[in-house]
């Protein structure tokens, strides 16, 4: 909990000669790890390249140190706000429930006391989505796996990341999260932009189903959605918008927005930043009544130690591999994280 003299240091709106109120502030993120693999050989999946006899050298070692790597910057996300790890993570591009306990059980995250939600999804890599969430502030109550299904040109199945769906209360206040990794833009942005506008109108459908069950329900999407805030799926599909003022009875808000048109981004290519790693909320965490959580505000973490330090990638995102090269970094992306504030009631 942080003490504040003025609601204004928190959501923007005039308040003078108040008394301090205090906020309790939940951090929610998400991180694409790039290819968390663990270093045995799984026949179900085409992994055999993640493993020590692979072309990437995948040893114990390199697992380790990948593992060490993520769970420090998870265990700094929001926490110069709110001294502490965040309260939920989303995942993308883990290869099983085991590489996430290692993640949670590893020395930087131990001590947090952190819960795991994953289901293997039909991906021909084996990369999944998760939900990682801490025992003493969210208790999910439900939970659920919802295929994206999608058929190449000739008709037959592609394989992709399922959408992981988490409802739970958070702090006894009932939010839901969906957990994506949408289809990459391998071909070309263009043509596989389709399978990504399928990945929007689930999500959508999600969401819509959330709704009929309670018109008021609070949703926070969240993922890799290999499309930019500006993209078609985003902005035709889930009807998103960038400003509080801009929201309608049917859009939802996207916080990312703002930071893309101001040039940042979570991962480069070709000298050229994009923002894929996206929140959507529902409108209803707009609003200037925090007795309930309400949206402070979204960043991207990007501290200098994530930062290729050399060469013609300088600055880019510090990855684990470059092709099948080594580097020993973190991640291809950067980990984002947003704040919901709440009124602590007095006594």
């Amino acid at each position: 909990m942080i003490r504040f003299l003025l609601i204004l240091a928190l959501i923007g709106c005039p308040c003078f000669g108040q008394e301090s109120v205090t906020y309790k502030i939940r951090t929610v993120a998400f991180y694409n790890v790039e290819n968390l693999f663990d270093i045995t050989n799984d026949t179900l999946i085409f992994d055999d390249e993640r493993t020590p006899e692979g072309r990437y050298g995948w040893t114990k070692e390199r697992y380790d140190r990948k593992i060490r790597n993520i769970s420090k910057v998870l265990s700094e996300l929001g926490r110069k706000v709110t001294g502490t790890s965040p309260d939920i993570i989303g995942l993308c591009e883990v290869e099983n429930k085991g590489v996430v306990q290692d993640l949670i059980g590893h020395a930087n995250l131990r001590d947090k006391d952190y819960g795991s939600i994953h289901f293997d999804s039909p991906d021909e890599r084996g990369i999944d989505v998760a939900l990682v969430y801490k025992k003493a502030s969210f208790l999910p109550t439900d939970f659920k796996s919802i295929r994206l299904v999608l058929m190449d040109e000739e008709g037959h199945r592609d394989y992709t990341r399922d959408q992981l769906v988490v409802s739970g209360l958070l702090d006894n206040e009932e939010i839901h999260f969906i957990v994506n990794h949408w289809p990459s833009r391998s071909g070309g942005e263009l043509r596989s932009r389709p399978n990504r506008i399928k990945a929007a109108h689930l999500n959508k459908r999600i969401m819509d189903s959330l709704n009929q069950i309670n018109p008021n329900a609070k949703i926070i999407s969240m993922g890799d959605l290999n499309d930019d805030p500006t993209n078609a799926s985003l902005k035709k599909v889930l009807r998103t918008k960038g400003k509080e003022e801009q929201l309608d009875s049917l859009s939802l808000f996207n916080p990312m927005e703002r930071l893309f048109k101001k040039g940042q981004g979570t991962l480069a290519y070709r000298d050229k930043w994009n923002l894929f790693d996206q929140f959507i909320l529902t409108p209803n965490f707009l609003t200037s009544d925090t007795r309930d959580y309400s949206f402070w505000k979204a960043e991207i973490h990007a501290p200098k130690a994530l930062k290729n330090p050399r060469g013609k990638y300088q600055g880019y995102p510090f990855r684990t591999y470059v092709g099948t090269t080594y580097q020993g970094g973190y991640a291809d992306h950067f980990p984002i994280y947003l704040f919901l504030v709440k009124e602590v009631e007095k006594d």
